[in-house]
């Protein structure tokens, strides 16, 4: 999520309850190499890092992740994006602060040449087409595995309920604490690839039929700031049944919001800005 988009929607209002963009994983584990399609996104303003978001390679060219992570503010447009591979970035060869030329100039870098949001992000509450599609100049990351969309209108037929309810597996570079009230040393920020195990509340009310929410607490662990757009994936497989979208708390507790990619509309945009196919 955004550190910008903060003070934009923590004015909106759904239900009573503040919507606001997620960020990193929160009560989670160290991935190390379980998920290598899952890399961190960092954005520029004026070639400087900026903001950073999550993202799921969806090829060696193709990044999924949320609208919010690629539609340009007015007043600060991104003059560049580029993706991290390594799991711990802290521990590997880090992020460079000066990018004066443009380019990634580090082994584990790799540059981003397009980028855009769902036509319609912004004529409507982010949460309602809340995806974004990043392509990355070639050579791409070679993998073995790489995300892939889930089947149509799936979530529909999945069980909620802390017993019952569908497993997820929700990974990202974000946050692994916030206490917005607090003291600034107890806000965890560690850039490392997390992993925790959410279980689905609610299909529906005010997140039909464009989001879901997934548990967040100390058992299941859940998402927060800077996990936008990583991938919440179906139990323990490669498909990616939404990007993390939004929290209703600045302290990342409750619940996360996950924008569904098992909608029609959003995998035709998805497949046809990437140009990639589609069953």
């Amino acid at each position: 999520m955004k550190k910008k988009t903060i003070s934009l929607l923590i004015a909106l209002l759904l239900l009573l309850a503040a919507v606001i963009p997620a960020s990193a994983i929160t009560d989670g584990e160290p991935d190390g190499d379980r998920h290598p399609h899952v890399v961190l996104l960092l954005m520029d303003v004026d070639y400087q890092p900026t903001y950073r978001c999550s993202g799921t390679l969806l090829s060696p060219t193709v990044l999924l992740t949320a609208g919010h992570c690629t539609s340009n503010y007015p007043d600060e447009p991104y003059t560049g994006m580029r993706i991290y591979t390594e799991s711990d970035i802290d521990a590997g060869d880090g992020i460079t602060n000066d990018y004066s030329n443009g380019t990634c100039d580090l082994g584990n870098c790799i540059e981003a040449v397009a980028w855009a949001a769902h036509p319609d992000y912004e004529t409507a509450s982010f949460i309602y087409h809340d995806v974004g599609i990043v392509i990355l100049e070639e050579p791409g990351f070679l993998l073995d595995e790489y995300g892939v969309l889930p089947e149509l209108n799936i979530i529909d037929t999945l069980e909620t309920g802390k017993k019952m309810g569908a497993k997820f597996t929700s990974v990202g570079y974000g946050l692994q604490a916030s206490y917005p009230d607090g003291a600034p040393w107890e806000i965890q920020a560690d850039r490392v690839r997390m992993v925790a195990y959410p279980f689905l509340i609610n299909k529906t009310g005010f997140v039909n039929p464009f989001a879901m929410l997934l548990s967040n607490n100390n058992s299941t662990g859940g998402t927060c700031f800077g996990d936008s757009g990583g991938p919440n994936f179906l139990g323990d497989s490669n498909i990616v049944a939404g990007v993390t979208s939004f929290g209703m708390n600045e302290r990342c507790a409750g619940t996360g919001g996950v924008y569904r990619m098992d909608n029609a509309e959003v995998q035709e945009f998805v497949c046809d800005f990437a140009e990639i196919g589609c069953e």
